[in-house]
């Protein structure tokens, strides 16, 4: 019986299964495997993987599977002509956006181009207040010439958002029911089917986006179902999602934004699996991939998770808001392929752009023709270069060295000069990521762990951790693929968020145990049309609360299923706390409730890991060789390179050293002790006064 995961990433497929043991359980063996990126065809890289991992998809009962389809289509802009319904006097509210202004002192700064143009953004009569009530009769009179112009248009996907649709979604399914008895193959969704949070401009662009990307993502998930089927697989195949569950193709297919940032988020909730697994509550994860780097931070075991989430948003542009629940991740482009550069002050970049899988690094031998981070790590001596992608490529190091040479000519560097100066700049980014999720939040990075996993997370950890004093980095077994894993390890998860205005005093008793138990009842039956039984699902409750006048709101978890004066006490006073941990004061203003947020689980069956075996081989029996290897600052030290696959429970050894399987390299600085843990992963002393 086996259990199988692919995640898609920006340069590698990656794969992971299990073998499980029926009567116990327990996972037999667990294997890998990886192939290209085939962004084209995404399917065919998800089946050149399970191939290359010999994988025989007719014997797994369970697949699971992250993509960056939704994302590549947004930051692409690959999605359809899209068009918008929405409440007469609404149609440039999409346009108009929010008053920020990220690039301050440009007087030319133009907003974020909206993703349905104007044109294509029409108007219904009707009006619905925001406590739900029907000011004016919702007129579907003008309907006809609106489908008819976006049939003329070639739309091929409809977004229908009207006003305060969140409080009350009659309007918005008159709409929907009227445009589907007319247009009956066309792709449409409304805003309350996504989200019931209020927020018009956020809302609408949230629906914009999804109705963006819905038939490409519906494409993308049937050409994968028909090749699934085509394999013989049997059971149903589950997406990961953007709030660190896993749900249905079927569920998925109908609101495709909740996995915009399917990928990166498993690897989090792996990182929590983890945790529990090596009693390690407080984590700060580092996903570093071949195209970016993501980081995100685990307090108690729980994983965050953000409602007010932005996709291309930096110092330049205000972004575009998407208004679900997505596990809170900080991403940059900085990864193995991250292209350096110089600009023309002679001054050193790295990134974001990338050499993607193919033409690839320079020392891939493809083609490539820019140097990247992976390239440095091979002038350093950190990767090896007679065992490249695990001895599948030979690295070409002369192409290397004919390719730095004007970079370093520019700096008046030596080439080694220029590869440490890479790398440095490329764990600066990180840094100031890694401070992101962190210390700006209110968090000492101190207090935690840092679990770094993707193919270069473990060459760039240790570095990263030195600097902002994390006292020990935790590399797992596998790690190159640990997002997949995860995937492994996910429950199905459906979160329902609902704006309902609360002041927290004796009157909220009532709203709270009424609300809460409304939203169950609704998660309930939507398990149960997927033949879900109703003892596998348990509930995570939360709130957004805020101090009376604010516009915004801090979300604190609810651990109550019932609530009285007592309930209403502690979570007030829980709010006072996190309000004073993320903005350093706190007032004693009246609390106002503005959202309930409940998670619905159903528990999937998930398999037991086995601690790898002890055979008493000595740890200087997994040493492959000595090398010399530049450790930047730290000097160039003669160091051993040990066998990740051979490291068994209970080893221990002090770097200088570098721990290497096929597919990642982990480096331990001068000084620095690492310990092998009782399921092979590496736990590793930075040193100083924090370490163990």
């Amino acid at each position: 019986m086996l259990r199988v995961a692919t995640d898609v990433g920006g340069t590698f497929t990656d794969l992971v299964y299990f073998e499980i043991d029926e009567k116990s359980g327990k996972a037999l063996s667990i294997k890998t495997a990886k192939s290209d990126t085939t962004p084209s065809s995404y399917e065919k890289g998800v089946f050149d993987a399970i191939e290359k991992g010999n994988v025989d998809i007719a014997k797994s009962t369970f697949f699971a599977h992250g993509t960056t389809v939704v994302i590549n289509s947004i930051t692409e802009r690959k999605g359809v002509l899209t068009g918008l319904v929405t409440t007469k006097g609404f149609r440039d509210s999409l346009e108009i956006a929010r008053g920020d202004r990220p690039d301050f002192f440009n007087l030319r700064y133009q907003k974020p181009k909206p993703f349905v143009p104007r044109y294509l953004r029409a108007e219904v009569p009707g009006r619905i207040d925001f406590l739900g009530k029907e000011l004016t009769p919702l007129d579907l009179s003008g309907l006809d010439k609106i489908i008819e112009k976006f049939k003329k248009h070639d739309v091929q996907s409809i977004a229908v958002c009207l006003i305060h649709g969140y409080a009350n979604s009659l309007h918005e399914q008159k709409v929907i029911d009227y445009i589907k008895s007319k247009w009956a193959e066309i792709d449409i969704v409304a805003s309350h089917q996504i989200t019931r949070e209020w927020r018009e401009y956020e809302r609408t662009n949230t629906t914009a986006l999804c109705a963006y990307v819905k038939p490409i993502a519906r494409s993308y998930l049937d050409k994968l179902n028909d090749k699934l089927i085509a394999a013989n697989f049997s059971g149903n195949p589950y997406v990961m999602q953007s709030n660190g569950g896993i749900d249905t193709f079927e569920s998925t297919k109908a609101i495709p934004l909740t996995m915009i940032e399917s990928g990166p988020t498993s690897g989090v909730l792996g990182a929590a699996e983890l945790g529990k697994l090596i009693k390690e509550n407080n984590l700060i994860t580092l996903d570093v991939g071949g195209t970016t780097a993501k980081c995100s931070l685990i307090e108690n075991g729980n994983v965050k998770i953000n409602t007010n989430y932005w996709i291309e948003k930096n110092r330049q542009s205000a972004g575009y808001p998407v208004m679900l629940p997505v596990v809170d991740i900080v991403e940059i482009g900085n990864g193995g392929g991250s292209i350096a550069w110089v600009d023309n002050y002679d001054k050193l970049h790295v990134g974001p752009q990338s050499a993607g899988a193919d033409p690839g690094p320079v020392s891939y031998g493809k083609g490539g023709t820019s140097i990247t981070t992976t390239d440095a790590n091979l002038i350093t001596n950190r990767i090896n270069q007679n065992y490249f992608c695990g001895g599948e490529i030979k690295a070409d190091m002369d192409a290397v060295s004919k390719t730095i040479a004007p970079l370093s000519k520019k700096l008046k560097f030596t080439n080694e000069e220029t590869a440490r100066g890479i790398i440095r700049i490329a764990n600066n980014n990180m840094i100031n990521a890694l401070k992101l999720v962190s210390v700006n939040k209110g968090y000492d990075p101190r207090d935690f762990s840092l679990v770094a996993f993707g193919g270069g997370g473990g060459m760039h950890a240790t570095s990263l951790a030195k600097e902002l004093n994390i006292p020990k980095v935790i590399i797992p077994v596998n790690s190159s693929v640990f997002s997949a894993w995860g995937m492994l390890m996910s429950d199905l998860r459906r979160d329902y968020i609902l704006t309902k205005l609360t002041t927290m005093n004796d009157q909220a008793i009532d709203i709270l145990n009424k609300t809460f138990s409304e939203m169950e009842k609704q998660a309930e039956e939507s398990y149960k049309k997927e033949n879900i039984s109703k003892e596998l699902i348990s509930f995570k409750r939360f709130g957004s609360f805020r101090y009376l006048g604010q516009d915004h709101s801090v979300e604190i978890p609810i651990t109550n299923s019932k609530f009285d004066e007592d309930s209403i006490k502690k979570i007030i006073d829980d709010f006072h706390t996190q309000y004073e941990k993320e903005f350093t004061y706190k007032l004693e203003n009246q609390v106002d409730m503005i959202q309930f947020h409940l998670v619905a689980f159903a528990k999937i069956e998930k398999p037991e890991l086995q601690e790898r075996k002890i055979t008493n081989i000595k740890v200087e029996d997994t040493i492959k060789e000595t090398r010399e290897v530049d450790f930047d600052e730290m000097g160039v030290h003669k160091s051993n390179i040990y066998n990740f696959d051979l490291l068994e429970p209970g080893m221990e050894f002090t770097g200088p050293a570098i721990v290497e399987d096929p597919s990642t390299t982990v480096v331990i600085f001068p000084r620095q002790k690492c310990k092998v843990d009782k399921f092979a992963n590496l736990h590793i002393s930075i040193g100083g006064e924090n370490s163990e």
